[in-house]
């Protein structure tokens, strides 16, 4: 999993191909591993998040809302800043499970199928794969580097999409640039590419984040349906199980009524979650591969 590119910088010299062979372990994590992902997760995953709640959702279950120090006591002048920090105690251990599957056993999952169609195409002589394997203190700096420049990245584009929710229009040069749901889908799903071209370029990176840009807003619905958050009306653009496969009476009906209740057509999320969930992605599997590093140099 780490040796997907290696984690090198692309300013850095690549290090010399040589062969090794391609380690048969199973798609769960090693557990400093799922440690470093569910901590990290855990703590600076909410944070990151915090940047574009406030304008997407409202927490209903063990909310945490802190204001800026002026707007303390003020409840006129709270009401009308959004908070500095938004969000819930149920988010803490969901994002840290989350970044465990997102950053380790999902992107595993995928390298362990590409791997098994790269060995029955891609052989030497003796049935090793080529692969690039420098030294441990450049795969580890590497991945550190990169951990931190995809965080930083991450947090770029969750800002991104509050600017985009809470704007109407972009003014570009002497002409405006009308911001309808398409156009702001458009211009996040250009920095989710922009970001994955810098900073990874690996097929199984792209079809992690990929899947979980549309199945991460769906694993939503189960805590919106349990009253644990929703989303605005004004960000409630994307009714997901309202469509003509949830027939009532069918097998799907009855299982979304049965998981999720009767007003389960009903049940809103954001649009612009997606290219999140693509980038936040994007950060745990650069988290994952540098912790997995770690385990390799004290091998």
């Amino acid at each position: 999993f780490v040796r997907a590119r290696h984690c090198e910088i692309l300013l850095f010299p690549s290090p010399p191909l040589t062969a090794m062979r391609i380690p048969t372990k199973t798609f769960l994590p090693p557990t400093r591993t799922a440690a470093g992902l569910f901590v990290t997760g855990s703590t600076i995953g909410p944070i990151v998040d915090s940047l574009h709640n406030q304008c997407l959702l409202q927490y209903d279950t063990a909310p945490i809302s802190i204001n800026l120090p002026s707007c303390e006591g003020d409840e006129s002048l709270a009401s009308s800043v959004y908070p500095i920090f938004c969000s819930s105690w149920v988010v803490p251990p969901l994002l840290g499970i989350a970044y465990v599957i997102l950053g380790y056993i999902l992107p595993r999952f995928f390298e362990i199928i590409s791997d098994r169609i790269a060995r029955n195409r891609i052989r030497n002589g003796n049935g090793t794969l080529l692969r690039k394997k420098p030294k441990s203190a450049e795969v580890v700096n590497g991945c550190r580097n990169r951990a931190i420049l995809a965080v930083s990245s991450t947090a770029l584009i969750i800002k991104l999409s509050e600017y985009l929710e809470t704007h109407d229009n972009l003014l570009l040069n002497s002409s405006i640039l009308n911001l309808d749901t398409t156009t702001k889908l458009a211009i996040m799903i250009a920095a989710d590419v922009l970001q994955w071209i810098a900073l990874d370029q690996t097929p199984v990176a792209l079809a992690a984040a990929t899947i979980t840009a549309y199945g991460g807003p769906l694993s939503e619905l189960p805590f919106v349906a349990n009253g644990f958050w929703h989303y605005i009306p004004e960000a409630a653009n994307y009714l997901p199980l309202k469509s003509e496969f949830f027939q009532s009476g069918n097998l799907s009906d009855i299982l979304a009524t049965s998981l999720l209740g009767s007003d389960y057509k009903n049940l809103a999320l954001s649009s612009i979650t997606g290219p999140c969930y693509f980038a936040v992605t994007m950060d745990a599997i650069a988290l994952g591969r540098y912790f997995y590093s770690l385990e390799e140099v004290d091998e």
